[in-house]
């Protein structure tokens, strides 16, 4: 059978991009790719990217408050939203054209149009078009859901917050993942009043529990009202702004409400198990370690599929298709100890194992040091930082790493490049340490704290 391409991907997040343009420049197959919204997927466009902006834009505050401690004379004035809104879009409209620019480059061919699966080789166009594949892959990734709570419809989710006309001057954040707390931080930073509700008893569900006690402690601190243990009832618009009955009793105003309580794959309307494509009880895209569906012809990574949602890793994922499909390297996807970060205030970096889970699997030793660190301290602040190893008292291996601090997130690449080469607590020992630096408390530790 002829087809009209090779692979024919949709979605064009970073995951589907980075196969389409690999397996087009690398292999020579004609490709094609559909993208129903903007290049760059929500990693771009709604993620990663302008999320980071702000969370630099958030500090700045803190950063003039400090400079003065250090005999600058100078101050913050008033955030002015409008000018940094105008700069974000232009650079996310800048990244979306080197997007489209490196497809083109790839000869890609690109349909701005929304895709379905019509059969084991075919995808319908909303143009009306249908095309045929050898293979089709779906990297449609994932989309924020609201909990279905009386009046949701006033709330906003993560797309929304990036796009709004003003910063809201009242905001409640509903939730306690990373989403939720990180943008608690920025809101708060750039000088909103932040309220957060989280129905559980502590945020950052499935994180080392010592770390994410610390960043709801500091975010405390910095001003968020964190509330645990609570949810909302109901919420109505009046003229005052939004009004929130709590499950705790309460009732506030908000300006805005944001829910951050979840996302969910981008599989609904699109056909797949009308041709054999089996989902999960979420949704999602069913694989096997080589991102294959039920229907051989059919692949998924990213988001959609449910297994590690984080860019970098819908990458690898899209990298390991093409080695197996077009180079004939038949490679697993090793989602094994993957390092990430939480740009809370102060940042969470991990890799490897809580010491919670560490501990239901085997004895361990844990290392940790919590302090003020130097530039902060200096300042007259009371920030704390947290450094700590989860380490095997069998066989010395350093089972995971912990990092609560600014500039987390730099410090647990290097540190997760250790990790997932089976350094052990003596590995780390043996490195002369960097002063004087907040990093060099992971190899100075000699004792441990407790054994679990």
């Amino acid at each position: 059978m002829t087809f009209d391409y090779d692979l024919f991907v949709i979605g064009g997040g970073s995951g589907g991009v980075r196969a389409a343009r690999v397996a087009a420049g690398e292999t020579g197959a004609k490709v094609a790719l559909a993208e129903e919204d903007r290049y760059g997927g929500t990693c771009v466009q709604r993620g990663c990217v302008p999320k980071k902006l702000m969370v630099f834009a958030s500090g700045y505050g803190e950063m003039a408050k400090d400079a003065a401690s250090y005999g600058w004379a100078m101050h913050a004035g008033g955030f002015d939203w409008q000018v940094f809104k105008e700069k974000l879009e232009a650079e996310l409209d800048r990244l979306e054209g080197v997007y489209r620019k490196l497809l083109a480059g790839s000869d890609v061919e690109m349909f701005d149009a929304r895709a379905t699966v019509k059969d084991a080789h075919t995808v319908q166009l909303s143009t009306g078009e249908t095309k045929t594949a050898k293979h089709i892959l779906l990297a449609m990734g994932g989309k924020p859901v609201k909990p279905g709570i009386p009046g949701e419809e006033l709330a906003i989710t993560s797309n929304e917050i990036f796009h709004l006309e003003t910063l809201p001057k009242r905001v409640l954040i509903v939730g306690g993942g990373y989403i939720a707390c990180e943008f608690a931080g920025i809101l708060n930073g750039l000088g909103a009043q932040v309220t957060q509700f989280y129905r559980g008893a502590q945020v950052l569900r499935g994180f080392d529990d010592e770390a994410r006690g610390l960043v709801a402690e500091e975010m405390r601190k910095a001003g968020v009202d964190l509330h645990l243990g609570t949810n909302i009832l109901e919420m109505k618009r009046d003229g005052e702004g939004i009004w929130v009955k709590a499950t705790n009793g309460t009732e506030s105003h908000y300006d805005e409400v944001m829910f951050a309580t979840g996302r969910a794959p981008n599989t609904e309307g699109m056909g797949l198990e009308e041709v054999g494509v089996e989902l999960g009880r979420h949704g999602q895209v069913v694989v096997d370690a080589f991102s294959q569906t039920a229907v051989p012809s059919i692949y998924a990574i990213g988001d959609v599929t449910d297994r590690v949602n984080l860019t970098p890793v819908a990458i690898r994922e899209g990298m390991a298709f093409v080695e197996t499909v077009f180079k004939g390297n038949p490679t697993p996807v090793d989602h094994d100890l993957i390092p990430s970060a939480v740009f809370t205030q102060p940042e969470l970096g991990t890799v490897g194992l809580s010491e919670e889970a560490a501990r239901e699997n085997e004895e361990v030793e844990v290392y940790c040091t919590s302090f003020k660190p130097m530039q902060q301290s200096f300042a007259g602040r009371e920030d704390r930082v947290l450094m700590k190893l989860v380490v095997s008292k069998a066989n010395r291996t350093v089972l995971g790493c912990h990092i609560v601090a600014p500039n987390a997130g730099e410090m647990i690449q290097l540190a997760g490049i250790a990790v997932k080469m089976g350094a052990t607590k003596e590995d780390f020992d043996r490195t002369v340490a960097v002063h004087p630096t907040m990093s060099e408390e992971l190899v100075t530790m000699r004792s441990p704290m407790r054994t679990a």
